[in-house]
């Protein structure tokens, strides 16, 4: 090809271009590329989020038992066999190899596979408590105090071993990253009752000490819903949202006609380009607006009254604290927030577990219970639901020298407890059994994949029919395997 017909080429690949552009973008008044979003709309099954609060306009499948979940996230692993579930048999076996028909070639990690899985016996005194008649262990003297309002799943099932697919795996339903997290897909499918707030926030625990137990951004992200679902995270600082504050010397007018112009041109460009993120860069740009004034009012406790902080305990003060987290999840469901998450990490007790153990105890036993008592008291336990768990528990093997001081527990899937309260929970119960070992589930296994089918059911929301398209695929928090609701939970 000479250079002039090259260049003629070049010219005609460019008005091609051009012409496809506009066709596709701009012709006759029309985005094709807005219709295609329409039609996909369509054909999620009535997934657009025409309404106010952002909420799917075909949910709730069913009336709900609760409005809004606030999740205790207890990252790293809390140890069962010290706190919920009581094996007495246990100091008769200490020392003792796990037998092999107890342990049945399960997986275990690099830090003890190889090792002798030599028994340790549960560092508390175990107590039954309350009507329930539920055994808590000595370390949660509050959690004990509640136990008639609560309900312990003591057969909770993962499929990971390790902390950050097994905590991707109980917060978004898959172990890998990239899938809606649980708070996500509230979002996506309730919205908010409150204009002000964001459907989602999310609040770490500002420890006292170090950690190098990270918590990813992923836990509570959208996935591949629009990115206006992911949780927002409340910061321990001055400022608990970056970017929120103006300028100085920016009038607050002037910051309005800002807004505004840019409202206009990203109107104008999704009019053009159909992508839907514009639409979610419109409404936070809004939301950042109106949380201008509802954030610096949601994190002032000064309002709060003495008897509040003396129930949450005397860390509720400290701000960034559980306990004062706790009391800002309350806060938040007042305000008609629909999904609280509260991270508290360090349980990775893989040494010292009487010293750690017993410390994320302290931090959390009395705000926990409080927050259960402090929702009663207001008229608001019985439409909010509360969970309470981590995600995988400990083993009965002690990692190190079993007659150790220093002696911890590894990681253990196989099985763990939680409790949950709240928005149509059956409460004052228990739920599964587990061998001597505290090892295998022997009555009631409950997959996460359960748990999260249970939690939608509460909101009213069927987990099979509750799907989102994307490349082509109907997914669901769920997955494709089978899970079941757990009717055993429920009043």
């Amino acid at each position: 090809m000479n250079k002039s017909s090259k260049s003629a080429f070049d010219q005609e690949q460019s008005v091609a271009d051009i012409s496809r552009r506009y066709f596709l973008g701009q012709g006759a008044g029309v985005s094709l590329g807005a219709m295609a979003l329409g039609f996909l709309n369509l054909a999620q099954g009535g997934a657009a989020t025409g309404s106010q609060t952002g909420r799917r306009e075909d949910l709730p499948h069913s009336i709900p038992s609760a409005k809004q979940v606030i999740f205790l996230t207890q990252s790293g692993g809390p140890s069962q066999l010290e706190l919920f579930d009581h094996k007495p048999n246990l100091h008769k076996l200490a020392g003792t190899e796990l037998p092999e028909s107890v342990r049945q070639g399960q997986r275990l990690t690099t830090m003890t596979a190889g090792k002798q899985q030599l028994v340790v016996p549960s560092k508390t005194t175990f107590r039954q408590y309350g009507a329930s008649g539920a055994t808590v262990g000595s370390w949660l003297p509050y959690t004990a105090g509640a136990v008639d309002d609560l309900c312990f799943v003591k057969s909770m099932v993962t499929d990971q071993i390790n902390h950050a697919p097994a905590m991707t795996k109980m917060l978004t339903g898959h172990q890998l990253p990239g899938r809606p997290s649980l708070g996500a897909w509230t979002s996506y499918g309730l919205g908010s009752e409150n204009r002000n707030l964001p459907d989602y926030l999310v609040l770490i625990s500002n420890l006292k000490r170090a950690t190098d137990q990270p918590l990813y951004d992923h836990y509570w992200g959208s996935g591949f819903l629009p990115s206006r679902y992911q949780g927002v995270k409340l910061r321990n600082a001055k400022d608990p949202v970056l970017y929120l504050s103006d300028p100085a010397g920016l009038p607050p007018q002037l910051r309005r006609l800002m807004l505004d112009g840019l409202t206009e041109l990203n109107q104008m460009r999704f009019q053009q380009a159909g992508d839907p993120e514009i639409e979610t860069r419109i409404r936070q740009y809004e939301m950042a607006w109106r949380m201008q004034t509802s954030i610096p009012e949601l994190s002032d406790l000064s309002d709060e009254t003495e008897s509040t902080f003396d129930l949450y305990g005397p860390d509720s003060r400290r701000p960034g604290s559980y306990a004062a987290n706790c009391i800002l999840a309350r806060r938040l469901v007042e305000r008609g927030v629909r999904f609280v998450q509260l991270f508290h990490p360090d349980w990775d007790n893989h040494n010292r577990i009487v010293s750690s153990c017993a410390s994320r105890c302290r931090d959390t036993d009395q705000a926990s219970a409080a927050l259960v008592t402090d929702l009663k008291q207001r008229g608001l336990l019985d439409e909010t639901l509360v969970l309470w768990g981590g995600e995988f528990g400990r083993g009965v093997a002690g990692q190190g020298e079993w007659d150790s001081p220093d002696v911890g527990r590894d990681h253990h899937p196989r099985c763990f407890t939680v409790w949950l309260t709240g928005g149509g929970i059956r409460r004052g119960i228990t739920h599964g059994a587990t061998d001597d070992f505290s090892y295998n589930v022997t009555e009631n296994p409950v997959h996460v994949r359960d748990l999260h089918a249970t939690i939608l059911h509460l909101l009213g929301i069927d987990h099979q029919q509750f799907t989102y398209r994307f490349q082509g695929l109907d997914y669901r928090l769920t997955g494709v395997e089978q899970s079941r609701v757990i009717h055993e939970l429920m009043e």
